[in-house]
């Protein structure tokens, strides 16, 4: 979901605050259990799933709405991007992590929690803001168009790593995967395809990335604009 600021129906700015507001809350949780799990209490990060899983599960799962609010233009993001994110964010968490014992304790694991939970806990609040106010504080506007920069590429070698500790279950228990014979005569090897996916997401994060430098320099802009 993207900048917005175009008027919309009542039912549909409800609806996306609604939205907005249920996903900070979920990722705000997520974030203040995992500096309660880390940094208060010490405990091992190979525990960590067992105590933000669920909620990392559900909420990721329901960001595949944020496709069909693009798609349905109640949202001017991109459709096309914005179910690449969804979808490569959906693989890590439901396949790579939640699929495979391996995944649950990589080491790359908190090092996407935290990059996810704080980003989308100020990227949901923005939106929130935007939606509900005539004009969101300067300052909001900066960090939600300026965390990405560290938080990104650190989430992304998070991702890739979940995705390296989970490839050895896929591999040895052949978990989703369909072989010959079948009623449906075709075979599926989800190990493979899950290494193609991460192989092939490689080229494109860098244009994801840029595209959001791109967002960047212009709501700054504009905002910077708007204050002259």
């Amino acid at each position: 979901m993207a900048h917005q600021r175009k008027e919309q129906p009542a039912a549909v700015k409800f609806y996306l605050i609604l939205y907005n507001s249920v996903q900070f809350l979920g990722w705000f949780y997520i974030f203040i259990q995992f500096v309660m799990h880390v940094f208060l209490e010490g405990k091992p990060t190979t525990e960590l799933w067992d105590r933000v899983g669920l909620a990392t599960y559900y909420f990721q799962v329901l960001t595949i709405a944020e496709f069909f609010h693009a798609l349905f233009r109640l949202v001017p993001s991109n459709p096309l991007i914005t179910l690449l994110q969804v979808f490569g964010r959906c693989m890590v968490v439901v396949a790579a992590i939640e699929g495979t014992p391996e995944g649950k304790v990589s080491p790359g694991l908190p090092i996407a929690l935290f990059c996810w939970s704080l980003m989308e806990t100020i990227r949901y609040s923005y939106y929130v803001l935007h939606l509900a106010l005539t004009k969101v504080p300067f300052f909001m506007t900066w960090l939600r168009y300026t965390i990405f920069i560290p938080l990104y590429p650190t989430g992304f070698i998070g991702e890739l790593l979940c995705f390296y500790w989970a490839q050895s279950h896929f591999r040895e228990t052949d978990k989703w995967s369909l072989s010959m014979p079948n009623r449906f005569n075709f075979t599926f090897s989800f190990y493979y395809f899950a290494w193609i996916m991460s192989i092939g997401y490689l080229p494109m994060f860098p244009q994801m990335y840029l595209h959001m430098f791109g967002q960047r320099r212009k709501i700054l802009a504009g905002e910077k604009q708007k204050a002259k």
